[in-house]
């Protein structure tokens, strides 16, 4: 048996330092978590001790009323990835083509490569301009990574009816969606939503996510699902984090007010593209530094961030997250910039 075809997909370097003495800011993770979440996670091992319920109908409703969708449009998933894998497995085939944002999430090419099928890329920014026509499949990322650029909400339903119309379903990728306070296209027809647990609520090792897809794709994906594929700890504590309404309230005026008062110092020396999300795309090339160097630099004072010329397209920038106040000081100050606006205190836990 031949593997080569495996061997030759090599998986995109993804943000997160695994050096435990240094502060992230290469990935995009919630440095918070709900109150009471350890609890609930503990209190889940008894339920640990059988099956879980399937379907999972507790952790279905939680996710309907989180994305306003019907709970059985809902598919749970060991996490984002695995309801992107799934979708892509499904809608595209040896030879087919799918229509790909750039730069966007490296996931998506190595997915529809690793089915047979051949990336067709658009620039992210026209994406919604795209004919979806003989393409088996569209991807979109909203808020997109590493850009942070997110998109007009009729815009987007009026690519998804030309979606419909070409009958090329649409993928919407909303791993970053619960930072902003837009809407979710989750359950429009024609459209699979994938959704991430990892990004606002700062638990990546839970690995939990979930689908939304209605029709006859959707009966395909609740098909597909293998029996019991989120284990108990992750359906409790994910369905738990989803009802914190307060907490995700407070995460969003938090990080949209940091993001805002991070761009205005860091434009004093790179160009800071607009974001949607909890990060920002840096260009660093008329700084007089290299991206290998300024990551170097800011790990010499204890700083990760994410070179993000790893993204096709994009030779001189880099991505940094948005944290708490004091955090985000010190990461300006590693890239040799100054808030003097900011009153944070380092009452915060760094």
């Amino acid at each position: 048996m031949n593997f080569d075809h495996a061997i030759d997909l090599d998986r995109e370097p993804h943000g997160s330092s695994d050096d435990p003495g240094l502060l992230d800011f290469s990935a995009n993770t919630n440095p918070e978590v709900p109150e009471g979440v350890e609890d609930v996670y503990r209190e889940a091992f008894a339920e640990s001790r059988t099956y879980p319920a399937e379907p999972p109908a507790a952790f279905r409703e939680a996710a309907a009323e989180y994305v306003d969708c019907d709970p059985d449009a809902v598919v749970p998933t060991p996490g984002g990835l695995a309801a992107i894998r799934a979708t892509i497995a499904l809608a595209v085939g040896p030879g087919d083509s799918a229509l790909v944002p750039a730069p966007s999430f490296g996931e998506y090419p190595r997915e529809v490569r690793l089915q047979g099928g051949e990336p067709s890329f658009v620039p992210d920014e026209s994406v919604l301009e795209a004919d979806p026509s003989d393409h088996a499949l569209a991807v979109v990322c909203a808020p997109n990574n590493p850009t942070g650029a997110d998109y007009d909400r009729g815009a987007l339903e009026r690519f998804a009816v030309r979606c419909r119309s070409a009958d090329t379903p649409l993928l919407v990728d909303e791993a970053f969606r619960g930072f902003t306070d837009r809407p979710s296209i989750a359950g429009a027809e024609g459209v699979v939503v994938a959704r991430s647990l990892t990004k606002l609520f700062g638990l990546p090792g839970i690995r939990a996510g979930f689908a939304v897809a209605t029709g006859e794709f959707g009966a395909a994906l609740r098909r597909a699902r293998r029996p019991w594929n989120v284990s108990a700890p992750a359906l409790s504590t994910g369905a738990y984090c989803m009802r914190r309404e307060e907490f995700i309230r407070a995460t969003r005026d938090r990080v949209r007010s940091e993001r805002s008062r991070m761009r205005e110092a860091l434009a004093e020396r790179y160009e800071v593209t607009p974001s949607e999300a909890p990060f920002l795309l840096l260009d660093v090339g008329e700084s007089g530094r290299s991206v290998a160097r300024i990551v170097a630099d800011a790990r010499d004072r204890g700083i990760a961030i994410r070179d993000a010329t790893t993204f096709r397209g994009l030779d001189s920038h880099v991505r940094v997250a948005v944290r708490r106040p004091a955090e985000n000081d010190r990461l300006l100050a590693a890239l040799g910039v100054e808030d003097a606006s900011t009153d944070a205190t380092g009452d915060d836990d760094v």
